[in-house]
């Protein structure tokens, strides 16, 4: 029989309810993890045997979101959970990072942890809950890892600071960032913000790890009590006279070949320093191929790292904190909306802008809060960019990741859609890559959405902050490029105004930085991105005046909602008139917002113009010119609103005592079919039916009130 262990602690006022031993038990291991109605089953296996011939860790994450867990029947025509949402394979990566440096060095067993997310309440966020539940999978397990972890969510209502912010919090909070950590360290930060200062960033971290290491402290005594014994890491046997032999002949050629600012030539140098190391080794240990390039893989990292922390040189030369040369340029594209060239370095992005209806906006089939986005950000990347050959496939979840980064970069600074009603769309094409492309594509989409004219609040910048940490020392290096990536131990992206960070994204490869290197950081990106910031100024300091002659121009009314249905007709047949007619595209929502979209200018306006006519209403007292559409022995009727396009106009009855100051016999004497006249509504009875005066109007000296 199968025993159920059930431990509970609280989080934000909320239970968090762990349970294991009765779920999924053929996995290494296994826990279900309740946080109020959020229910999440997280499992952790491992291969057998380790993976031969590999020089990585196999490890894998998946997210799974299943659509019963909102209650909804998955779109389209199978009805089932298809290739994952964009919300999960972030979710996927923002699991995957905290973990991925505790699992020892030389672990080469093929490592799955599954998140399945089987029900969610919208105030207990799913993402943290799996981080806590594969935490605990991973922990009661037989596969070693360096845990507990744990994991929140941060924001910021009103000023203070939120542990797990409900949903009603997050629509006012200034902040939504994930951060997790183990009871000594941070793993990883992952969130945006609302141009906040980089003081309160770290105060919103540091605030985070205090609640996390509650969250540890719940889980060591349930590993103590249910963890098996873990897999033995075998040691790997070292030629100790090999690896000094290395050392001592490829140290020099390694530093002579490495610098150099030049990514193409450094690589070049590299492989010709590679090769004479390592055919000169092979000559002396033929068995030992393998061990020799591993051995020359781990030197080429101590020499890097050994300039950097012991006389602060970087491989291009440049200071620590000095950020590669940047130019900008706007508008080379002369079709789209928007053109945005930013290239640092040998990193280079081109943003490309497109406006569209509202219509247009991307419709989200996932669990989270949000079910459609009015801003898109694309972030591709080719090949080409890096030098390299490959087959080019759909985006992969690196490319998912960076767009995401770079596209919540943006969103503090975009302007309401009730101030610019468009949807915006943002390319981003990585035309060269030589480290942090993904902040590359925050400045260039800051330049291209300038460019087409998007009054944006302020202008975004971005940067990537590297870590080499020593035993008793560290070096924060600004603008890192691929190889001090590579080989340093964090990542650490930054995005914001002048006022404060839009984004932030850590990734770290050690056990965990402490809140000194945070800080140091933190201030030290400041500075570079503002040195960016005034870079992208020279190029444009302000989003245009005029869209782009090519952008659609967008006319917005607000009609009464029970005349929603004359414009739309009976089975759309009026709209559909109105669009063929002028080519517009045309939207309305359920409160009478309509927005007339075409890049004709005129065709807005005739759209605008049929729109008027249908929907318009006849005032009593006002004077109307109209056209005589029927003739009969006690008067005329005369239409004094025209039908559009098959539509029924507005007409009212001159009655013949009305027609004319002297008594009229016959109606014809004074009028005809055809005829236009000025006349005066005097009344609309309770059937609707519009009285008209022409004798008021021949009495009256005014002027009429519209033709």
């Amino acid at each position: 029989m199968d025993i159920l262990h059930k431990y509970q602690m609280e989080i934000a006022g909320r239970p968090l309810i762990v349970e294991i031993g009765q779920l999924a038990k053929q996995a290494n291991g296994a826990a279900l993890v309740r946080y109020g109605d959020t229910v999440v089953l997280v499992t952790a296996t491992a291969s057998k045997a380790p993976r031969e011939g590999i020089d990585f860790f196999p490890l894998t994450v998946d997210y799974e979101e299943k659509q019963y867990a909102v209650g909804k029947i998955p779109g389209g025509f199978i009805k089932r959970e298809g290739r994952a949402t964009e919300l999960a394979t972030l979710s996927a990566r923002q699991l995957d990072r905290p973990i991925r440096p505790l699992f020892p060095k030389g672990f080469k067993n093929d490592i799955h942890v599954v998140a399945t997310v089987m029900s969610v309440e919208k105030d207990c966020p799913a993402d943290v809950t799996a981080t806590i539940g594969a935490s605990l999978a991973l922990g009661v397990s037989d596969i070693p890892f360096a845990g507990p972890i744990g994991a929140v969510v941060v924001g910021m209502v009103d000023g203070g600071l939120v542990i797990n912010p409900t949903l009603e919090q997050s629509r006012h909070s200034d902040m939504h960032v994930v951060v997790a950590g183990t009871k000594e360290a941070i793993m990883m930060v992952e969130g945006h913000a609302n141009q906040v200062p980089e003081e309160t960033m770290l105060e919103a971290i540091f605030f985070a790890h205090e609640e996390i290491k509650k969250i540890v402290a719940f889980q060591e005594p349930i590993i103590a009590e249910l963890g098996q014994a873990k897999i033995e890491v075998p040691e790997v046997a070292v030629n100790e006279e090999m690896v000094n032999a290395l050392r001592e002949f490829a140290l020099p050629r390694l530093e002579e070949a490495v610098k150099n600012p030049d990514k193409k030539s450094r690589e070049e140098q590299m492989d010709l320093a590679n090769d004479e190391i390592v055919a000169h080794f092979l000559e002396i240990y033929p068995e030992e191929e393998k061990e020799i390039k591993m051995t020359v893989e781990k030197l080429l990292k101590e020499v890097v790292r050994k300039m950097i922390l012991e006389r602060g040189d970087r491989v291009d030369g440049r200071r620590l904190n000095e950020i590669r040369p940047i130019s900008c340029e706007v508008g080379i594209l002369p079709r789209p909306h928007g053109s945005g060239l930013f290239t640092r370095g040998q990193t280079q992005v081109l943003s490309v802008t497109t406006l569209g209806a509202v219509s247009e906006e991307q419709i989200l089939d996932g669990l989270g809060n949000d079910d459609r986005k009015r801003y898109i950000h694309h972030y591709n990347f080719p090949p080409y960019s890096t030098g390299e050959v490959k087959p080019m496939r759909g985006p992969g979840r690196r490319e998912i990741g960076h767009g995401a980064l770079a596209e919540r970069a943006l969103l503090a600074v975009l302007p309401a859609e009730e101030e610019f009603p468009y949807t915006i769309r943002v390319v981003s094409e990585v035309l060269e890559s030589n480290g942090s492309s993904s902040m590359g594509s925050v400045c260039g989409s800051t330049l291209s959405l300038m460019h087409a004219g998007v009054p944006i609040k302020a202008p975004v910048s971005g940067i990537a902050m590297g870590l080499v940490k020593g035993e008793d020392s560290f070096a924060i290096l600004s603008d890192i490029q691929g190889i001090e990536d590579a080989l340093g131990d964090m990542d650490f992206k930054l995005a914001g105004t002048e006022k404060g960070v839009t984004a932030v994204q850590m990734d770290i490869k050690i056990t965990g930085v402490n809140q000194e290197i945070v800080k140091t950081a933190l201030k030290q990106a400041h500075e570079g991105r503002m040195f960016i910031m005034g870079k992208m100024m020279e190029a444009i300091d302000k989003p245009n005046n005029d869209l782009s002659p090519y952008a659609p121009r967008l006319i917005k009314m607000q009609i009464p909602p029970d005349k929603i249905r004359e414009v739309i007709g009976p089975g759309g047949k009026t709209i559909h008139k109105i669009v063929d007619e002028t080519g517009c595209k045309i939207d309305i929502e359920d409160d009478g917002s309509m927005f007339i979209m075409a890049v004709d200018e005129e065709a807005a306006l005739r759209a605008k113009f049929f729109v008027e006519s249908i929907i318009a209403e006849v005032e009593v007292g006002k004077t109307y010119m109209g056209t005589v559409k029927r003739i009969m022995d006690f008067g005329a009727f005369v239409e004094i609103i025209p039908g559009v396009l098959g539509t029924n106009g507005k007409e009212g009855l001159v009655h013949i005592s009305q027609l004319a100051e002297e008594r009229v016999n016959k109606v014809r004497d004074v009028v005809d079919i055809g005829d236009q006249i000025l006349v005066k509504v005097t009344e609309i009875d309770r059937q609707g039916r519009i009285n008209l005066s022409r004798k008021a109007v021949l009495k009256s000296t005014a002027k009429p009130a519209t033709t």
